[in-house]
């Protein structure tokens, strides 16, 4: 009787918060630019991209962001090489634009070892930048033709000082073998369902969620802020932690621009070991938000995986608790789908869903380890060990 109290008590919660954030992300209308969004004086923006042997990746993103429909003489891009010791920097320069430039890290902090790396790289990189708005992306990323121009236009009509837009995992090759594939697909439903929960949440203000991949912010908030100044010895976190602080001072003013137009994409991991240290550093920041409801919604979930685990373990021993088992994951997977089928379409993933139910068994394990892991144990992270 107890396993079915605190069943129905866990789930009831549970399928509650997944049916809230479906309802808050059906009522996020997407944007669009009109005709009049060519207004006077357009802002000038900063694109800043911390790198760090990116080689593979970062003639791709340079090559995407340079393609822009946003005017040239409006923007520049700040690409900040954390001590490559690949063709990074070459690569950049390489292009020979104008409004595109390269420090180096170590110009500015040597050989000193420090605990967050990107962050001392953004924060650099906004006292040299010349914008007024701040966006940032990553290395590994490529950004779709009128990215700048929505995210100008948005700015200007909403007035919001932080936007939060969208940011996709790319689609797994269909020469990757059974393995390869399902890793990655995995990511792409566990990423699309983060996307999915961060639209509603900032919308509803529920609680703030983003990702550096794809977000925006005035540079004169993120001084106000004091910038970085009391999470700079925080390993990750340079864009939820950032976040949370520009929200105290601006609880209405930030926004989430929900339009296929500025969807960003990034590669998801390679392999298991990649994809262990991108979660567990995901992880290690959860206990580090001053904001108290995304800290207590990752407790339900981890909680809730868990007690899923433990009547796992109990069906085992007695066959009530296997009923109860396939009731619990039923459900939670209805639930799941549910939101997650709009998202997918959003991101035009539909096809990934079918993924879904054999995904569940071991999204469940791979909960219970990240978060264990991130709380306790150390990552690697661009070749450092990070605790």
């Amino acid at each position: 009787m107890a396993l079915l109290l605190i069943s129905l008590f866990l789930l009831l919660i549970y399928t509650w918060l997944i049916f809230y954030y479906r309802k808050s992300w059906l009522e996020i209308k997407e944007f669009k630019i009109g005709e009049d969004w060519k207004l006077k004086n357009p802002v000038f923006i900063s694109i800043i991209i911390a790198a760090r042997n990116e080689e593979e990746n970062i003639g791709y993103c340079i090559k995407s962001i340079i393609e822009q429909t946003y005017p040239c003489h409006l923007f520049e891009v700040i690409v900040v090489d954390d001590h490559s010791t690949d063709s990074t920097a070459a690569i950049v320069n390489s292009f020979r634009k104008e409004n595109l430039h390269v420090i180096k890290l170590e110009d500015y902090i040597g050989n000193q070892e420090i605990n967050s790396y990107k962050k001392r790289a953004v924060e650099t990189a906004i006292g040299q930048a010349r914008g007024r708005l701040i966006v940032t992306t990553d290395a590994d990323c490529v950004v779709p033709l009128q990215w700048l121009e929505l995210i100008a236009n948005y700015h200007k009509r909403t007035g919001v000082v932080l936007i939060v837009a969208p940011v996709t995992y790319t689609r797994p090759p269909i020469t990757d073998s059974f393995f390869n594939r399902f890793l990655k697909v995995f990511q792409s439903l566990d990423f699309m369902m983060l996307q999915g929960i961060t639209g509603a949440s900032v919308y509803k203000k529920f609680h703030n969620m983003c990702n550096g991949a794809n977000l925006a912010y005035e540079k004169k908030v993120f001084i106000e802020a004091g910038g970085f100044s009391g999470i700079d010895k925080i390993a990750s976190g340079d864009d939820m932690l950032l976040m949370h602080k520009i929200q105290k001072l601006y609880p209405d003013k930030i926004g989430y621009l929900k339009s296929a137009g500025v969807i960003v994409q990034t590669h998801p991991a390679k392999n298991i070991r990649e994809f262990v240290n991108q979660r567990i550093r995901w992880a290690s920041k959860a206990d580090k938000y001053p904001d108290k409801k995304i800290t207590g919604v990752l407790v339900l979930v981890y909680l809730f995986n868990a007690w899923i685990f433990f009547i796992a373990i109990c069906s085992f021993f007695y066959l009530k608790a296997l009923f109860l088992l396939l009731l619990l994951l039923g459900i939670k997977t209805l639930a799941e789908l549910l939101l997650l089928f709009p998202v997918a379409v959003f991101f035009k993933n539909r096809k990934m869903l079918w993924w879904f139910i054999l995904c569940q068994p071991f999204h469940i394990i791979y909960t219970l380890l990240a978060g264990w892991l991130g709380k306790f144990d150390t990552y690697r992270w661009k070749g450092r060990n990070v605790k």
